[in-house]
């Protein structure tokens, strides 16, 4: 009969890392809605993609959907945010050559007028950022996008955070 490795061993640590490298890991991205006084919602226009964004991306290793969230708008945009609140999650379903992954939209609140008003891309990864009414945002984000932001501002409406299937709220 094997015994199970015990805690705080050098056997039990290896007995973690077999069972960690063998769990299925998660793609997870993290955006923000951020608005402007005059309640127009930012969006930006990635280089690597053909249609229009909200700020935020893709979680590095080991990195938490909040760090990741402010880390790319202060790469991308400059922008240094407290952010209010989780506004959904979604899982989104394998599509093309991803795996599934987890979208995280975060509340970023109603920027300064300094702030929104000298923003612009810091990086190559974003050519163009502009702030417009939020359903003409909705129009330039590509569909899987736009399910989710509609969702995220439905739950910022609500105060009331929402979790999405493929940008579907999720009812049992």
């Amino acid at each position: 009969m094997t015994t199970r490795p015990q805690p705080g061993t050098a056997e039990w640590d290896a007995y973690l890392a077999e069972g960690n490298a063998k769990q299925a890991r998660k793609r997870v991205s993290a955006d923000v809605l951020l608005h402007d006084a005059a309640g127009r919602l930012l969006v930006v226009e990635p280089t690597y993609k053909e249609a229009w964004d909200l700020p935020g991306g893709m979680a590095e290793a080991n990195e938490s959907p909040a760090d990741a969230a402010r880390r790319e708008l202060s790469e991308e945009l400059g922008l240094a945010v407290e952010l209010r609140g989780l506004l959904c999650v979604d899982w989104v379903a394998p599509h093309g050559p991803w795996d599934d992954q987890l979208a995280f939209v975060f509340d970023g609140g109603t920027l300064s007028t300094g702030q929104a008003s000298g923003l612009y891309p810091r990086d190559r990864e974003l050519s163009a950022c502009d702030f417009v009414s939020p359903d003409d945002a909705l129009t330039m984000l590509p569909p899987r996008t736009r399910r989710r932001a509609a969702q995220a501002l439905r739950a910022l409406a609500e105060q009331r955070p929402a979790y999405l299937e493929n940008g579907e709220r999720f009812v049992p």
